[in-house]
């Protein structure tokens, strides 16, 4: 953290107010530090200050009130399926398989590219991740459907090393790690907006979701252990809105020339039914 060192060396402990803190913060947003980065400095004062407020004796007296800034960097990107071909089209060989199992899965890249052969059942198209693999430290099964079966099985065919790994990078020597150049190039070569890798998380549980899939499952897919974190991946676009006119104007409309909405109308539709 230079920054915090760079502006509070040489000042004593009592020195370091909230109305000095709060200067701090205008000079790093004159630099044009994002909200986040300028958080994530505060925090890291903050919790120095409470490593010595907690020794034996105390080094410091009292922690100042440390203001946070309002963030508001949440991605809110996705692919349509056209731009999900468009991508691994696009992509090496070596990572379109890779881009199709996060595509449907919605898993982390750090899970993917971690995945080995262990952890899958190809017989009966499972893929475990055991407790203390994932971001949650929480155990995941899922079933893969036809495609990704296909993948495990051409992949396990032409296995010729003993790496554990499922998804080898372009030299087949190691699992794949970054590529962050590589996604530039797929992104610019399939004409789409630059996206980020976890655009595909998002992009599965929408998938899901709008397929027909309970939300429970598909959090138990994804990995998304809160609903507030699932809620968020699960956008809302253009598209969703114009859909739900189109079936509420179907659905209305389906409703014309039956009843009113007046009692009298009401009245008279039971009378004639009863007559027949």
């Amino acid at each position: 953290m230079e920054k915090l060192k760079e502006f509070f060396e040489g000042y004593h402990v009592p020195e370091i107010t909230t109305p000095k803190i709060n200067e701090y913060i205008e000079i790093r947003m004159d630099t044009k530090a994002a909200n986040a980065t300028i958080n994530r400095e505060l925090s890291a004062l903050k919790r120095l200050l409470n490593l010595g407020r907690n020794q034996s004796p105390p080094l410091v007296e009292q922690v100042p009130y440390i203001p946070m800034l309002k963030e508001n960097n949440a991605h809110k990107g996705f692919f349509e399926h056209g731009e999900y071909l468009a991508l691994k089209n696009a992509l090496p060989e070596y990572l379109k398989d890779y881009v199709t199992f996060a595509y449907k899965t919605g898993w982390r890249l750090s899970e993917i590219s971690n995945l080995t052969w262990n952890q899958i059942d190809r017989k009966q198209g499972i893929v475990r991740l055991e407790v203390g693999e994932t971001k949650n430290d929480e155990g995941r099964t899922i079933y893969i459907d036809s495609e990704l079966k296909a993948i495990m099985e051409s992949r396990w065919s032409k296995r010729h090393n003993l790496l554990p790994y499922v998804f080898l990078n372009r030299y087949e020597n190691d699992r794949v790690k970054r590529f962050d150049k590589v996604w530039k190039k797929a992104c610019k070569d399939a004409k789409i907006s630059l996206r980020h890798f976890h655009d595909f998380r998002r992009t599965a549980v929408r998938n899901m979701v709008r397929s027909g899939v309970p939300e429970r499952v598909a959090m138990m897919i994804s990995g998304h252990k809160t609903r507030s974190v699932f809620d968020r991946y699960n956008i809302v676009n253009d598209a969703d809105l114009k859909l739900a006119t189109e079936r509420q104007e179907k659905y209305l409309n389906s409703l014309a020339g039956t009843i009113s909405g007046t009692i009298a109308d009401f009245v008279e539709r039971k009378q004639a039914q009863n007559e027949s």
